[in-house]
């Protein structure tokens, strides 16, 4: 138990009552006997006032969601004044909707319209109109509540989508080990390996530097998660400003990796083996990278080994010094600062012999499901006292580059993915459970409010459906009133709350999966988050209907129809 928590939820709930007891005390005081006795039908009057005017409340409106929805594609200055700026007017556009559907159909009614001759479609009009009118104020809350009950469902379904699918190629190695040290031979961690696993197959290599950043330098001036803050006007790099931060999203320098390594770790994978000449490099990136960039190998200038560094230029009459494209690869690696962060460039094998290494790694594949210990002991290893592989004071942590994942994000030197997975997956589903299980109470307590609204009116409402059944109409066609009257009150909130929900899910969507690298439809998780609630929400309205026609049903009533 804890006492901040039950102290928030006790001073909520203390203020909401008294709120609502200085609200009644207010209108008792200023009610008389005649007015407290009639109070019950106060939802059954309809003031009508400026009608004409309050209608076109109803296109500006839907015209300013559609202006919201155009400002969160395409604005791109986005700060804490502008997202307070589209809250409010978000809020006050809904409030204001219903308030021009009350209004437009009193006046639609006023018009005598050809549609409220048909049927009972005039009952149902001025039924629906007398409620919204009084209850515009709820409405528009249960259609905020509504809004973001589908929307933390959806975001709850991008991150299940996300530890469902994309974990596994985060990482396809079920073994990744990283030493800064470049000559490290892993041989307390392969002791550790045979010791509490059966390993099938690993492979030890170096990643190497030239002292060159081209590819750095590229990213850091194109990508749109840096957008223009490492870019000179001229559109090179500012070292300046990218000094400045403590953690860098790629290496000092660009990192690359022989060919037969990179043809190695194909092999363990899977995969087929590259090939490369001496003159060529091949690009390994990942896939959601080159989703947003495209092939751009044509824009670098990839320096062979000796031919100069990224701060002496090469003179352009060299042209031989600079290796060609052969191809970009884009296969899960492991490229959260393991193989690279991001990308990894190839070479042939004489080409990074004279290269210098950079840091070392030890891929490994098991024959069977890691034991659950494995990782702690490889963490253990790396921080016991006699571990000489932290050397020159550094630790490995602060030297990898962790790429440009966001929301997501989970860098570490040891990667042992049968223990990995499991403890992020329990990190998402406590965010996951949370988004559903507010989403729920939040559905819940609007179709409460839509219910007993209802209910408490159903009883009022009898004389009326009296009146309908004695003016010809049956029992079955009363019950098809009735279910016609609570869909469009019950349906109202809800749709109205889809598109706004489904427009920011689409967006957070379509966002989710640019940062994280998902592959899932954007407008797949609203879809998802919407079926779940009207699962909810067609047992509400189910029993809802029940109830109100056996409330505005007389016992007795016969089933054919009879006229006064």
């Amino acid at each position: 138990m804890n006492r901040e928590c039950l102290l928030t939820t006790a001073a909520c709930f203390g203020g909401c009552y008294l709120l609502a007891l200085l609200r009644c005390r207010r209108r008792f005081r200023k009610m008389n006997i005649y007015a407290l006795m009639n109070s019950r039908r106060k939802n059954e009057e309809i003031r009508e006032s400026h009608e004409r005017a309050k209608r076109l409340l109803l296109p500006l409106s839907l015209l300013f969601l559609a202006a919201f929805a155009l400002m969160l594609f395409f604005y791109k200055a986005w700060d804490s004044f502008t997202i307070l700026g589209f809250l409010i007017g978000l809020v006050l556009t809904i409030y204001l909707f219903y308030t021009g559907v009350a209004a437009w159909i009193i006046c639609y009614i006023r018009k005598k319209g050809n549609g409220i001759f048909r049927g009972q479609n005039l009952f149902l009009l001025r039924q629906f109109a007398s409620k919204v009118k009084t209850l515009r104020f709820t409405l528009g809350s249960l259609t905020s509540l509504f809004v973001l009950a589908l929307l933390g469902c959806a975001i709850a379904m991008m991150f299940n989508d996300y530890q469902n699918r994309t974990l596994l190629q985060k990482w396809p190695f079920d073994v990744l080990v990283f030493s800064r040290d470049p000559g490290c031979d892993f041989r307390k961690e392969l002791e550790i390996l045979y010791r509490e696993s059966d390993v099938k197959d690993f492979h030890i290599y170096p990643v190497y530097q030239n002292g060159t950043d081209t590819v750095n330098a590229w990213l850091y001036t194109h990508l749109k998660t840096f957008g223009g803050q490492y870019r000179n006007p001229d559109g090179s790099l500012n070292r300046k400003e990218l000094e400045k931060h403590e953690f860098w999203a790629y290496y000092e320098y660009d990192t690359y990796m022989a060919l037969s390594d990179y043809n190695r770790l194909r092999e363990m994978l899977g995969l087929p083996p590259a090939e490369l000449e001496d003159s060529q490099y091949l690009l390994h990136l990942k896939e959601r990278v080159l989703d947003e960039t495209g092939d751009f190998t044509g824009e670098l200038e990839i320096l062979a080994a000796g031919s100069g560094t990224a701060l002496s230029p090469v003179p352009s009459s060299y042209s031989s010094s600079f290796l060609q494209p052969a191809g970009i690869y884009t296969e899960p690696l492991s490229q959260d600062g393991h193989n690279g962060a991001d990308y990894i460039i190839v070479v042939s094998d004489a080409m990074a012999a004279r290269m210098t290494p950079y840091y070392r790694l030890l891929a490994a594949n098991l024959r069977e499901k890691a034991p659950e210990n494995l990782l702690r002991e490889l963490d253990a290893l790396s921080s016991s006292p006699d571990n000489s592989e932290d050397f020159l004071g550094h630790q490995e942590n602060e030297f990898m580059a962790c790429g440009t994942d966001q929301i997501v994000v989970y860098v570490v030197k040891n990667i042992v993915r049968d223990n990995l997975i499991p403890e992020v997956k329990f990190l998402l589903s406590s965010v996951i459970f949370a988004l559903v299980y507010i989403g729920l109470v939040f559905v819940c307590v609007a179709l409460t409010v839509l219910s007993v609204q209802q209910l408490s009116d159903s009883a009022r409402y009898r004389f009326r459906y009296q009146v309908l059944h004695q003016i010809g109409l049956s029992r079955r066609e009363i019950s098809s009133v009735v279910l016609r009257q609570l869909a469009v009150f019950y349906l109202c909130p809800i749709l109205f709350a889809a598109v706004i929900s489904g427009t920011v899910s689409v967006y957070v969507g379509w966002n989710f999966n640019f940062y994280t690298g998902a592959r899932t439809m954007a407008a797949g998780y609203f879809g998802i988050a919407f079926l779940l609630f009207m699962a909810v929400y067609l047992v509400y309205f189910a029993v809802t209907f029940v109830g109100f026609r056996r409330n505005v049903l007389a016992p007795g009533l016969p089933a054919s129809s009879r006229t006064l």
